[in-house]
């Protein structure tokens, strides 16, 4: 069984990781996300691959802020690439893109989470 969150590449200190399985970041949807992703970002810089997130309201742009606050208290970068359209027009509207959005980044090839991070 697959993770929330799965690897797609190290590079460097710059870990990718693909919301698992979840095709919008809703309320409801955000609290498995950050389970997941906020002890990654408290270790390292994450990028989030948004490739496959269809939809995004409040309370997913409250999580991404959450995950980028979480980041930068330790020190670390978190940041999302490949936004949907749709996810990417709505963090254009809400200013978030100029923060979060990284570019220049290579859409990243899925794989497996890890067997350390799958366990609940």
């Amino acid at each position: 069984m697959k993770g929330v969150v799965s690897y797609d590449r190290v590079s460097g200190t710059m870990l990718a990781v693909e919301p698992d399985g979840i095709t919008e970041l809703v309320r409801g949807s955000e609290e498995r996300l950050l389970e997941r992703v906020t002890p990654l970002v408290r270790r390292q810089s994450v990028l989030l691959n948004l490739a496959r997130v269809e939809r995004i309201d409040a309370g997913g742009i409250a999580a991404l802020i959450s995950l980028y606050r979480s980041a930068r208290e330790t020190g670390h970068h978190f940041g999302v690439v490949n936004p949907a359209p749709r996810v990417a027009e709505i963090l254009v509207l809400v200013g978030l893109d100029r923060i979060l959005v990284s570019r220049n980044v290579k859409e990243y090839a899925s794989c497996e989470l890890p067997t350390e991070l799958t366990a609940a």
